[in-house]
């Protein structure tokens, strides 16, 4: 449940797109790090009082270990200017029934300047769509992408499997001049187009972004349990079965690792193995990195008997793709692992983009 605090805020520490870090003193005198969305709460100023949720501070998450700011009780901001009372201004309700749930403009509502294009749009006309199960993979994918196709445009769908406002992304804020827009889609928002789901997502991605590429991936925050079923990238499988039901070209993202110390995702990761061995019913093309180091390469092999059958193996050569990793706008990490400890992942990551960029 919330973990609900009080405090003043004491300096704004740093801004990127939609998100502002702040220093706040609690109401016990204890200082803490706090987040705010200005969309949703307001602009904070040192000396506003705010609430805050501090239950992921509490627990040390990596990802969400912020106090997040709740409201500025005694300077709330002013209303939107659109009209609220009629649907001019759009009925999307996302991350519903909560107490901050915000009411958007979909892409494809009457009221939207988009409704055209996407009212009887039904295909993607072969779209490469590269799925993949972590935030982490999004800008080593864009890399691969612009190795081989640097005027590609490239949308990237974030699906609600972790953090719901695209704000909270940093990555988002760095790869602004990479990506030809974003659609958060289900219960996600804060992108540049607004989709109920990710089959809608998708249409707006090809239809109004006019992308050559498409990226779908969760937001920041993967959540899992350790178990089989048991975590958010099963939605990897599903995006796959999406983008083969619209006419796309699936291009899988396989998560291998030669250095996460939990056997489940070493080699090739069973999150992997889950999504695209059981979850996905329709064939995507699955990408490996034409050369691995032989001792990773003797774990992932074996892995992909499961997943052969089903779908297309693809091996990628990798010529140029560490220099454009390097290259990259946005600090490469996952789980807390750079570049250099995590080479693999990202050249993996790398080489589904440079397979998508070809597919155009």
């Amino acid at each position: 449940m919330v973990r609900w605090r009080s405090g003043t805020v004491t300096a704004v520490r740093r801004r990127w797109h939609g998100a502002v870090e702040l220093d706040v003193r609690q109401a016990d005198g204890a200082p803490v790090r706090a987040l705010a969305y200005p969309e949703l709460v307001g602009d904070p100023e040192p000396g506003d009082r705010v609430l805050l949720n501090v239950g992921a501070l509490l627990m040390g998450l990596g990802t969400g270990g912020y106090a997040l700011v709740v409201a500025l009780p005694d300077r709330l901001p002013a209303d939107p200017p659109e009209t609220v009372d009629t649907r001019d201004a759009g009925h999307l309700v996302k991350a519903r029934y909560t107490p901050l749930q915000p009411i958007l403009l979909g892409v494809d509502e009457e009221a939207s300047p988009h409704r055209a294009a996407l009212v009887d749009a039904d295909d993607l006309g072969g779209l490469p769509v590269v799925t993949a199960d972590l935030h982490s993979a999004l800008p080593a994918i864009v890399a691969g992408i612009r190795a081989d196709a640097p005027d590609a445009r490239i949308g990237y769908l974030m699906t609600d499997g972790g953090a719901l406002p695209a704000w909270f992304s940093r990555t988002l804020d760095g790869l602004a001049g990479q990506l030809a827009g974003t659609v958060t889609v289900g219960q996600a928002f804060g992108g540049d187009l607004e989709a109920t789901n990710l089959h809608s997502g998708l249409l707006a991605a090809r239809h109004v972004l006019r992308a050559d590429v498409a990226v779908v991936a969760q937001g920041p925050g993967n959540l899992g349990t350790g178990t089989r079923w048991g975590f958010s990238g099963v939605a990897v499988g599903e995006a796959v079965n999406a983008v083969a039901a619209l006419g796309g070209r699936p291009v899988g993202s396989l998560r291998i690792s030669g250095a996460d110390p939990r056997d489940r995702h070493r080699g090739l990761s069973h999150h992997s193995l889950t999504a695209y061995g059981r979850v996905a019913l329709a064939a995507a093309d699955l990408v490996l990195p034409a050369e691995l180091p032989a001792e990773l390469a003797a774990l992932v092999e074996p892995a992909l008997a499961g997943l052969v059958g089903r779908h297309r193996l693809v091996r990628v050569p990798v010529h140029g793709l560490d220099e454009a990793l390097r290259a990259s706008p946005v600090r490469l990490s996952t789980m807390g692992r750079g570049l250099a400890e995590e080479h693999a992942y990202f050249l993996a990551a790398a080489a589904a983009g440079r397979y998508a960029a070809g597919l155009r």
